[in-house]
């Protein structure tokens, strides 16, 4: 091709019409609602079989998956601060699975990395799930100073002065902490605190549905157990594990479990062997599988041997965990 064509060819080429790169993704609200009825799936797997692997690695995924979102689509300040809000949402969950499966080092990473997306959604909700989520782990691990003051970050935000329903469960899961270090008084008078800001919580007041789902008299009562048994309180905390058994929605599987391994301590307690041990072993055999639950009968059956060991309830339950399955 001589010059004078090829400058003719080059100018014809450049007149063409660039092609028009593709808009990227607007995220909207129906990206947000699609990611958070999973979230919604998520806190029902964790009702029905919590502290499995398998949610937390779920939970994982999906906040990945709301965290890219970002980088392939445009949104508005608000859209993006609720895509940071639902991301922080999942890695709560994955915390609170690892928390209940016992995998304490992942549930501190978890924690950390919740907590950097929560301040960045500035949403107030889950700021207080993550917070008291943490002093339940710390509660876990035995260091109760910790797990007051980051249940205190919880207490202390305004979401639980403006809805009552968040400043009872502060208040209530403050006094099963406070269980664990003897403290008496502080553990009455948190609850004293909970059922006084449960009974002023309005049932017409949209929530998230982590805590619509799970908390209300039936959870108060489960933390006055946990509290009252950390106490030595044998008949209270019996009081309280009736109560919150009879309360409990019947998807709540696992709950149901802890409750009921929780009311067979307190029946040991009090001396009841043939008691406590028909509601140990009334426990469905799929739930001990948990690693939490497991770890309670494991403490129960090691107290009866001390407690009475040559009763036949005793002969009775060691031949119960043998049969039981790993």
């Amino acid at each position: 091709m001589n010059r004078r064509s090829f400058l003719t060819a080059t100018a014809a080429s450049a007149a063409l019409p660039l092609p028009t790169p593709a808009a990227p993704h607007r995220i909207g609200a129906s990206d947000i609602a699609r990611l958070q009825h999973k979230f919604a799936a998520v806190v029902a797997g964790d009702h029905q079989h919590g502290g499995m692997r398998g949610i937390e690695t779920r939970a994982l995924e999906l906040a990945a998956e709301a965290v890219d979102l970002q980088d392939r689509g445009s949104a508005g300040q608000r859209v993006r601060s609720q895509l940071y809000a639902v991301a922080a949402a999942f890695t709560s969950s994955a915390m609170w699975a690892a928390i209940d499966g016992r995998r304490f080092d992942a549930a501190q990473r978890h924690h950390d990395r919740a907590s950097r997306l929560a301040r960045m959604s500035g949403d107030q909700a889950i700021q207080f799930r993550i917070w008291s989520h943490a002093g339940t782990l710390y509660r876990h691990l035995g260091r109760p100073s910790d797990a007051l003051a980051a249940n205190d970050v919880a207490r202390n935000l305004s979401i639980a002065r403006r809805d009552p329903l968040f400043g009872s469960l502060g208040h209530a899961r403050h006094a099963a902490i406070h269980g664990t270090i003897g403290d008496r008084t502080a553990v009455r008078r948190s609850l004293g605190h909970a059922q006084e800001a449960l009974d002023r919580a309005a049932d017409d007041v949209p929530r998230p549905v982590w805590i619509e789902a799970f908390y209300g008299p039936s959870e108060l009562d489960s933390l006055a157990l946990a509290a009252h048994l950390a106490l030595g309180n044998w008949s209270a905390a019996e009081a309280h594990a009736h109560r919150s058994l009879a309360a409990l929605p019947p998807h709540m599987h696992r709950s149901r479990a802890i409750a009921t391994a929780r009311l067979a301590r307190a029946q040991l307690g009090q001396g009841d062997l043939e008691p406590a041990v028909s509601t140990a072993m009334s426990i469905p055999r799929e739930a001990i599988r948990h690693p939490r639950i497991s770890g309670m009968l494991s403490v129960f059956g090691t107290r009866l041997r001390e407690c009475a060991p040559r009763s036949p309830h005793t002969r009775t339950w060691t031949q119960y965990e043998r049969e039981a399955p790993a």
